[in-house]
Formats: structure tokens, sequence, C-alpha cells
């Protein structure tokens, strides 16, 4: 029986080429049909398309960990002294993080509780938009379902990201040609060596002291302070940022593996369901502070989408937004959600 399983599922390595195998080729019918962020969506439609038809895909791990680190060095260079001087302005839309917050919990966690069935603890956690990881981890040392936090924030990432890039184009006008960095010829070996270092030593170092987010986190506060100390002047290589959406692309869709009908049933339509909650909530604040002169219409819809803060800091780049201003919003956010849902939680669950 053993012997079965594993002549038909193959072993780990044989799962893994497979998996980039597919996502590769999701990356090239996107590139020939000339469809928007080839190396984000063509691996994430492809691999969710496999995953949902039952292949067994297997994830890259540590790699797809390492390419967060990337993005936390493009954020962290983005950090100028420039940036630093508009926080003060940026203060009046960044207040607005905390009730919009409270918005999404005070409507979430009945829907997911009354309506969608689950119990307390899971409805909290899935109710919070902050990174998948983190909900899934928290919700389960509180005895949540994780496999359904699993489902409804993979969900909830897939759409946003799949509609996110509509709403610029169609609805603000933006493109998403805005080139991703310079080349790696083009930028000194010099910075290069400091941008992988900071990389690196960021992650690590954010994990060892157990920083939440730690491989963008990380690597974000190691080179903003380079940034700002004038070692660091650019993006990392328009190379880099691609393979990191590739794994990144590749890692959404393979969240979907050994999904079963029950679960689309329930956690995924639940997951659905919440999604356009969050996309009228969303559209009320980004309205608020773009009517109110607070932001900008393209900054203003970034900062407020219930996103991944990687696959918003990649949106961003790629529409030419200013960067600061999105992650600084999605940092509060962040932030908010990771500290203050436990504490909450445990208020909540305990009531």
């Amino acid at each position: 029986m053993e012997k079965s399983v594993i002549s038909s599922n193959g072993s780990p390595h044989i799962r893994r080429l497979e998996t980039v195998l597919i996502a590769s080729a999701g990356v090239a019918i996107f590139w020939w049909l000339g469809l928007p962020l080839p190396f984000l969506f063509g691996p994430m439609v492809a691999c969710l398309i496999a995953a949902l038809a039952q292949r067994p895909l297997n994830g890259l791990g540590q790699l797809s960990i390492a390419a967060r680190t990337i993005l936390g060095v493009a954020i962290g260079a983005s950090i100028t002294p420039e940036v630093v001087g508009q926080l003060p302005q940026m203060a009046a839309s960044v207040a607005f993080m905390p009730l919009y917050l409270l918005v999404i919990a005070l409507i979430g966690i009945p829907f997911f509780e009354r309506i969608c069935g689950f119990d307390r603890v899971t409805a909290w956690y899935a109710s919070m938009p902050g990174g998948l990881q983190d909900m899934v981890i928290f919700g389960q040392e509180a005895g949540g379902d994780g496999r359904a936090l699993s489902l409804i924030h993979a969900t909830r990432v897939l759409i946003v990201v799949t509609v996110a890039p509509a709403v610029l184009i169609f609805g603000f006008g933006a493109t998403l040609d805005n080139p991703l960095g310079a080349p790696a010829r083009d930028l000194p070996l010099a910075e290069i060596t400091i941008m992988i270092a900071a990389a690196l030593i960021g992650w690590k170092a954010g994990e060892r002291i157990g920083l939440f987010g730690a491989s963008i986190l990380g690597p974000m506060i190691l080179t903003a302070i380079l940034s700002l100390l004038g070692l660091i002047n650019s993006r990392p290589p328009a190379e880099a940022i691609l393979a990191a959406q590739f794994l990144i692309g590749l890692g959404i869709g393979v969240g979907y593996v050994g999904v079963t009908l029950i679960e689309l049933r329930k956690d995924v339509l639940a997951g659905v369901a919440f999604v356009l909650i969050l996309a009228v909530l969303a559209f009320i604040f980004t309205e608020i502070v773009v009517q109110t002169g607070l932001a900008p219409p393209v900054e203003g819809f970034l900062s407020f989408a219930p996103g991944g803060q990687a696959e918003m800091t990649i949106l961003a780049i790629v529409a030419g937004a200013d960067l600061g201003v999105v992650i600084v919003h999605h940092l509060t956010r962040v932030f908010l959600v990771i500290t203050g849902a436990p504490l909450a939680a445990r208020l909540f669950i305990k009531k």
C-alpha cells in the first residue's frame, strides 16, 4: 500500500520538479497571450488548476520564503530621507487603519460564526486580514481549524491579487508596465552584494528574535537603515523581483493542494463571500482618504486593499505607485493585526 502511494505521487523532489514545470508553463502561456504580470499570475493560475485537478504538487519550502526577502529589500530601499519626511503627511490616512480593522472584525466575526458555521476561534482569525501564515499559526494555537483558516486566507489573497490589477487598469487608468528595477548588469556589484547580505542577515536575525514576518520585515528594516545611510540607492535587480513573483505565485496556487469538495463548498466559498465584504469596506475607506485629499487614488486603493504585503508590494512597483506610502499603511495593518489580534481574541473568546 505504501509503495503504491509513493509510486503514484512520487518523491518530494519529483513533486517539486513537476510543480516548477507547471508554474513555468503558466509563465510561458501568460507571456504568449500578452497578459499582465505573467511571472506572478502564470504560476499562480497554472498551479491552482493543477491543485484543483488533484495533482500532488509540492511547495519549494525555504526557497519560497527566501523570495520574500527580495521584496523586503525592495521595500527597504524605498525608505529614503524623502519618504521619512512624508510621514507626517501620511499620518492622517494611516489613522484610518485601526478603524478599518475594527469594522472588518465587527462584520467578519459574526459572518464566519453565525452564517458560515465556524467555531468562534476560527471565525476570529478568519476575519483578520493579516499574513496567511501568521493567522493560521495563531488560530491553530488558539484551537481553531488550521486547514479552514489556510484556505480562507489563501482565497482572500488569490482573489485580491487577481482583481486588484483590473481595478488599477480600468478603475484608475494605471498601467502595469512600470520597470521593476534595473537589470543586474547595470547595478554595481558592491551594491548587489550588500543587498544579498541585507536579505540573508535581516531574515535570519529577524527569525532569531521572533520578529513576525521575518522574511520580509527583517530585510526591510536592515535595508532601510542602509538606504538612509546612503549605502543602497536602488531596488534589487529586475531579475530578482521576477523570481520573487514566480515563487509567490507558485506558493498561492500550491496552497489549494488536496482541497476536497466539502472544503470547496464551505471554506473556499466562505472566503469568496468574505472577500466581497472586504471589497466594499476597502472601497469605502479608499474613497474617504482619496476624496479628503489624504492620498492619491492609486496609493489609496493599494494601501487599503486587503491583500498580502508581498503581493501588494509587487503591484505597487509595477503600477508605479509611491511604494513608501503603500508600505507604511500595510505595515501598520500587519502590525495591528499581529500584535492586537491574539490579545483581543483572548478577551473576545473568553467572553
